[in-house]
């Protein structure tokens, strides 16, 4: 069982790490700096989708590390 639980959460974590790498970087650093901001901006369509997935990845990870944790110190 802990070993389907660690496989379960390296395919979420790989999952978690592109749906972040897909999102858009915005201003980044340079916005600390005085970088240009367009304004007032929300997340539509793909991007949205990406926060939602990602929020619902990290939160499965979370889960799947503190079942494994659990589990193995039986």
């Amino acid at each position: 069982m802990p070993r389907i639980i660690s496989i379960i959460e390296i395919v979420v974590a790989v999952l978690l790490t592109i749906s972040i790498l897909l999102q858009n970087r915005g201003a980044g650093l340079s916005g600390t700096f005085g970088g240009d901001f367009g304004g007032y901006y929300t997340r539509r369509g793909m991007e949205k989708f990406l926060v939602f997935f990602s929020s619902i990845l990290s939160t499965i990870f979370i889960i799947l590390a503190i079942v494994g944790l659990v589990i193995g110190n039986r």
